[in-house]
């Protein structure tokens, strides 16, 4: 499953390389590779497999749950989709409070002690997904597990994940898709040197090598 996933998001163009244009990402980070699943719905075979993917990891990890969440807007229309797909409940999080009405996060029904299954479309350090958890159980939810399509692995997120006793599982992770795209051909061996160099440390990279 994890390599069938990472070879849709390649066909799909969701995942790309550009050391010579790196990207920064919210947490600061300035990143040679980017994933933007916001391409899935647009290519419902491929969405239909990450739907279905996350159907059987919540099998296989045997994820106990009552309502479904996702993050807004990335993490929205897999939480939906995946909800409808299993009937179940489903809410979204914003990423801020309104500033008028109740002044809520949390929109489209009651979490309050009930079993809340987060739902995101990508994991970098791990700062938007935390702070959805943050609001759910602030308004009474039970968060144990949350789900993402993708995670680049950073320790940092492993270990914050950790500290917020929050279980984390994902369909794929950067490094598979690495070895799909090296097996691929999509990238020479100077720029899988450069994304190699940029996973050992990513924080440390624009300056090592003269992106800043």
């Amino acid at each position: 499953m994890s390599d069938a996933i990472a070879a849709g998001l390649l066909d799909i163009g969701a995942v790309g390389f550009t050391p010579h244009k790196p990207i920064t990402f919210k947490s600061g980070i300035v990143s040679p590779v980017y994933v933007d699943n916001r391409r899935l719905p647009y290519h419902p075979q491929v969405w239909q497999l990450v739907i279905e993917g996350f159907k059987a990891l919540i099998q296989a990890e045997n994820i106990a749950y009552d309502v479904i969440a996702g993050v807004a807007v990335g993490g929205v229309p897999h939480s939906s989709a995946l909800g409808y797909a299993m009937q179940m409940p489903s809410v979204f999080v914003r990423k801020e409070a309104k500033e008028h009405g109740k002044g809520q996060r949390v929109e489209g029904g009651d979490i309050q002690d009930k079993r809340v299954l987060l739902v995101e479309d990508l994991v970098t350090t791990g700062g938007s997904s935390l702070s959805g958890i943050e609001a759910l159980r602030s308004e009474g939810a039970i968060v144990n597990d949350m789900m993402a399509i993708v995670s680049y692995g950073f320790e940092e997120a492993k270990t914050a994940f950790s500290q917020a006793t929050v279980g984390l599982h994902t369909l794929t992770n950067f490094h598979v898709i690495m070895n799909v795209a090296q097996e691929r051909n999509i990238f020479d061996v100077d720029t899988a040197a450069v994304i190699a160099d940029w996973f050992s440390e990513p924080h440390g990279w624009a300056k090592r090598h003269n992106k800043v």
